[in-house]
């Protein structure tokens, strides 16, 4: 059987690393990234993908069979979008989109991302989610029928071993600010934390931070920055700041939490959640998007403009607390996912080239 030639984009992502079969024959290839087209690009910086210019896919068609789109459509015009499928459907090149995202987790205005998805959900030739939920919504916005397949590892299969469930009596959560990105809303959760964890002397709460949120002028920023510092003498609080950690840095932060509270106000899907069942840690998710659907993990009601009920918060930190498990669904066992995953990308390949 032919090898598929695919141009992912973004092509140099985890998640679209670990699509590709782990052990037996690669009947799939993907395309490497083409380098951006500025002088002494930084290493690791993100630019816009050049795979998604017509004028790449016009050159470069015939190394490729087909596209699968992920992520970095960010900055694209929907007329841009619509001339890009048009060199597709000239070349005769279809398109496989994974929506990862129905609200995009970098802005605030989903007018763009709406109007993006509108031109690219009912072009493609076929379109894969992550979870059922995600899948209904495609159906009914769209009337488009996407296919489920679950989120990959996010770190090396190498790395990952059975949790050896041993755990002291001290419960350590953790909350991540990062940089304070659009879906990201801590506040409520960090008071919801503090009043959930009054009086409960085993409990900790460690918040990570970049150093940019130190100095920025901006309203969110000042407002943590003010709430933590009325904490630093609080023992229950511990407060670290760092550069955003690389990938070793993250599988050892996540493995020394017992449980990561996800501070999202909005979004549709989470890697960071598969880093955490990849580790073995707890999560807590917020009933927004899907996070609960992707491993069936607690969630805390969490309303549309961010207000958290606190009864029902600090009820189910108490369940997690009596019981860990409640929060660390099993495992799937990652290679046999990975190969499974692997053969449903290569199959609907394979239909959208209207080949066996």
């Amino acid at each position: 059987m032919e090898p598929i030639r695919v141009a992912s984009i973004p092509a140099a992502h985890p998640y679209v690393g670990h699509l590709a079969a782990p052990d037996g024959p690669n009947t799939v290839i993907r395309l490497v990234d083409p380098p951006p087209d500025v002088p002494d690009p930084l290493p690791g910086q993100w630019w816009p993908p050049v795979m998604l210019r017509p004028g790449w896919v016009a050159e470069h068609h015939r190394e490729f069979d087909l596209v699968h789109l992920h992520f970095g459509f960010d900055a694209v015009e929907p007329a841009e979008l619509d001339r890009w499928l048009r060199q597709l459907r000239l070349r005769d090149r279809p398109l496989v989109f994974t929506v990862h995202d129905l609200v995009n987790p970098h802005f605030i205005d989903q007018h763009l991302h709406r109007a993006q998805l509108d031109v690219l959900i009912p072009a493609a030739a076929e379109l894969i989610t992550l979870t059922p939920g995600a899948a209904a919504v495609i159906k009914a916005e769209w009337g488009r029928t996407a296919e489920v397949i679950p989120h990959p590892h996010m770190f090396p299969l190498a790395s990952l071993h059975n949790p050896d469930g041993s755990a002291d009596d001290t419960l350590l959560i953790g909350v991540h600010a990062k940089s304070l990105r659009a879906n990201l809303d801590p506040m409520p959760v960090l008071v919801a934390l503090d009043i959930a964890t009054t009086g409960r002397p085993n409990i900790r709460v460690r918040v990570d931070l970049h150093p940019d949120l130190l100095t920025r002028p901006d309203q969110p920023a000042v407002e943590l920055r003010e709430w933590l510092q009325d904490r630093v003498d609080d023992p229950r609080w511990l407060i670290s700041v760092h550069d955003r950690f690389d990938d070793d840095e993250l599988q050892d932060y996540l493995t020394g939490l017992d449980l990561c509270v996800l501070a999202y106000g909005f979004g549709t899907h989470s890697g960071w959640l598969e880093a955490c069942v990849d580790v073995g840690t707890g999560v807590l998710v917020p009933s927004t998007g899907f996070y609960a659907e992707q491993h069936g993990h607690p969630s805390f009601p969490r309303s549309a403009t961010g207000e958290i009920e606190q009864s029902e918060f600090t009820a189910v930190l108490r369940r997690i607390e009596q019981d860990r498990r409640l929060a660390t669904p099993p495992r799937p066992d990652r290679l046999v996912q990975r190969r499974q995953i692997a053969a449903d990308h290569e199959r609907i390949y394979r239909r959208a080239l209207g080949t066996k």
